[in-house]
């Protein structure tokens, strides 16, 4: 982990490479970056291995490393993980802009952690 001081701000920023995409490099990352979230990493991780088990497929455990990952590109960016979470609180007003462009704000940083896990 590398803790750069952006020129103009005295906040410590934590930045996290994207890990890759294996148990123990996703889970190094949670640990550093949402920690609260470690319990549901380790759910999920549990239920993609039954599914995969019941399906006789290794397509659930690729698509939790995915997820996990998509979590990781996100979380390792602050700025980009307050934006979504300010997007998934304007979910509730009674706005319907305001929710629009909150659907709108959460899909783009969302689509563009899938780019960045894929490699694109």
């Amino acid at each position: 982990m590398t803790v750069q001081h952006p020129e103009g701000d005295a906040r410590v920023r934590a930045l996290v490479p994207l890990p890759e995409l294996t148990l123990p490099a996703l889970r190094q990352a949670v640990a550093a970056l949402a920690p609260s979230r470690l319990p549901e990493l380790y759910e999920d991780m549990q239920r993609a291995f039954v599914q995969a088990g019941e399906d006789e497929s290794v397509v659930p455990i690729h698509m939790f490393y995915r997820r996990w990952g998509v979590v990781v590109a996100i979380e390792r960016q602050p700025d980009v993980a307050q934006r979504l979470r300010a997007a998934e609180q304007a979910l509730n007003d009674e706005d319907p802009e305001v929710r629009a462009r909150a659907i709108r704000e959460a899909g783009e940083i969302t689509r563009a952690a899938h780019r960045e896990v894929a490699g694109g």
